[in-house]
């Protein structure tokens, strides 16, 4: 014996009501139940992320020079400093494996500034991601693992960097506290300058040869880091510890 339902308009219109009903309230409860995407992965494209929710950030950026790196590490060291962020050349990488091998060592996170001290703004596309590719074969063959995050070696980038550093597993970080250690004003005004710094924020720091007073400014920024209570965590730990905040750049 054969049965047949003959559906009116309405009875039709009900069920695709219920139907859909059913398919966003199963989407709803799938999304709930995923972990929580920071929040440089929206929809409308990568963000690059300047600062965090809570506690702070200090990383230092190595481009060239054989000389003040390691007493910079010395000095971290001696303050008891367990997380930092350095953003690592290729180019200086390469030449330095054991200043590398130390920072990893010593707990440090690393992140990537490129290969050659390039300003990616005046670069074509091809050119950027030749230049990430090759600092990330550098790190490749030095056993630097879960390398993650990168910055535009001069600080600049657009739209494009943003996406072509996502194509290769990078988020690009910038800062929101420049201590502008670079300028050598003095090791107090660099203090004086990382001061205003508070929960969430990103030092921009360095420990090229041409910071020639960082390692006497650390153990001033230190002392009011700690006096503000503020704890040390790595870029990384920040994004992972609380909502990161992000710049859409156009």
């Amino acid at each position: 014996m054969n049965f047949f339902f003959v559906l009116n308009g309405k009875s039709l219109k009900n069920i695709s009501l219920i139907l859909i009903a059913a398919f966003f309230t199963a989407w709803f409860l799938y999304i709930e139940n995923l972990p929580q995407i920071p929040v440089f992965s929206t929809n409308d494209g990568p963000k690059a992320i300047y600062r965090g929710e809570k506690d702070l950030a200090l990383t230092f950026n190595i481009g060239w020079g054989d000389e003040k790196a390691v007493p910079i590490l010395d000095t971290l060291k001696k303050g008891n400093v367990k997380s930092a962020t350095f953003f690592l050349a290729g180019s200086w990488a390469e030449r330095h494996p054991d200043i590398v091998s130390r920072i990893v060592k010593e707990g440090y996170e690393i992140g990537v500034l490129g290969y050659g001290y390039e300003d990616y703004k005046d670069l074509e596309d091809v050119k950027i991601g030749r230049d990430i590719a090759k600092a990330q074969e550098v790190f490749k063959k030095l056993n630097v693992k879960d390398v993650k995050l990168l910055r535009a070696p001069t600080g600049h980038f657009d739209e494009r960097t943003l996406q072509i550093a996502k194509r290769y597993g990078y988020t690009v970080v910038h800062w929101s506290v420049d201590s502008k250690d670079w300028n050598n004003p003095g090791a107090g005004k660099i203090a004086e300058n990382v001061k205003k710094a508070n929960k969430g924020d990103i030092v921009l720091l360095h420990a090229s040869d041409s910071a020639k007073q960082t390692a006497k400014a650390i153990p001033m920024i230190l002392g009011d880091i700690r006096q503000k209570g503020l704890k040390l965590v790595s870029v990384s730990e920040m994004i992972a510890n609380g909502e990161a905040h992000s710049k859409e750049i156009k």
